[in-house]
């Protein structure tokens, strides 16, 4: 028989993996494999499982949010090979799930894993670190980790509106350099002070499906080798900050405010240590960091 690992957050979400975990063994089963449920403990339980998974599994199904996919492609790319993965949406916004347009109702994703088709995708290193569809940092990104999974099951997306009110009162500025590497090895250097940056593959941004296809005119591609950049500069006035939430309210970028590109490879450097978050948790703060288009590293499984 063929063999999959099972690897689920049961706290994602509202937990409601428990209530359609036996369908979803039942559907991998009726596909001809044999299933090892793992259930997770506690955070960095997934990338562990994953660093030390066997290589005669075939597939590695993935339930939770977008989070435990980041643990999932971590420790896939520390081991050094790559295995398939089928991923179940469970969490509360599912930003990558959206972008790879598969289903929200665990059934129908649990029916893409067996009778899809591989799709592989770019996967960003930062410095050595991974993350699957942002790396941001600034205005609101603390919202996404610090938000509590309590408030998270009970609100949904909300809870990160809620959450980001908060922050618009302690508005913090950086001063950074930030040298681009374009599709066609230009090198462009951006010298700047910023509130918020964020480089992603992904058409969806918390919750928002629209906003990078809007920027980047719909010309965005999951495996092309290439992040989308958003930096958005420092408003010298209210007037200027509330131009810049309106356009954001509106799933918009406006050049004046903000720089909009595309690039294969990012230095980013700042004159003091920065915050930054990956995928929706956190990832330490740093004064430089290097991020990294790996084409194409990540197989997954997507309608046809």
């Amino acid at each position: 028989m063929k063999k999959a690992l099972f690897i689920l957050n049961p706290h994602s979400g509202k937990g409601q993996i428990r209530n359609h975990l036996l369908e979803i063994v039942d559907i991998l089963v009726k596909d001809g494999y044999e299933v090892t449920v793992y259930p997770t403990q506690e955070q960095g339980d997934a990338s562990r499982a994953m660093r030390e998974r066997k290589k005669s599994y075939e597939l590695i199904v993935c339930s939770g949010g977008d989070g435990t996919l980041d643990e999932i492609v971590t420790g896939m790319m520390q081991s050094g090979f790559k295995t398939t993965i089928g991923y179940i949406p469970a969490g509360s916004t599912n930003d990558f799930a959206n972008s790879l347009r598969i289903s929200s109702t665990m059934k129908k994703a649990a029916e893409t894993v067996v009778n899809g088709t591989v799709f592989s995708c770019d996967v960003g290193r930062f410095n050595d670190d991974v993350f699957v569809y942002i790396a941001a940092f600034g205005l609101f990104t603390e919202v996404s980790y610090g938000t509590r999974q309590e408030m998270k099951n009970m609100l949904g997306h909300m809870a990160y509106l809620l959450e980001g009110v908060k922050h618009l009162q302690n508005i913090k500025s950086y001063h950074l350099k930030v040298t681009s590497v374009s599709e066609n090895g230009e090198t462009t250097v951006i010298e700047d002070n910023f509130v918020y940056g964020m480089v992603t593959n992904s058409y969806s941004v918390g919750g928002f499906k629209s906003i990078a296809g809007n920027v980047f005119k719909g010309k965005i591609a999951l495996d092309d080798g290439l992040f989308e950049v958003t930096l958005i500069r420092t408003p010298r006035n209210p007037m200027e900050l509330n131009s810049i939430l309106a356009a954001l309210a509106i799933q918009n970028i406006d050049t004046q405010y903000m720089y909009s590109f595309k690039s294969g490879r990012l230095v980013i450097e700042s004159e003091e240590e920065i915050a930054w978050t990956l995928d929706g948790e956190f990832g330490g703060t740093h004064t430089q960091v290097t991020l990294t288009n790996e084409k194409r590293a990540m197989d997954i499984m997507v309608k046809e």
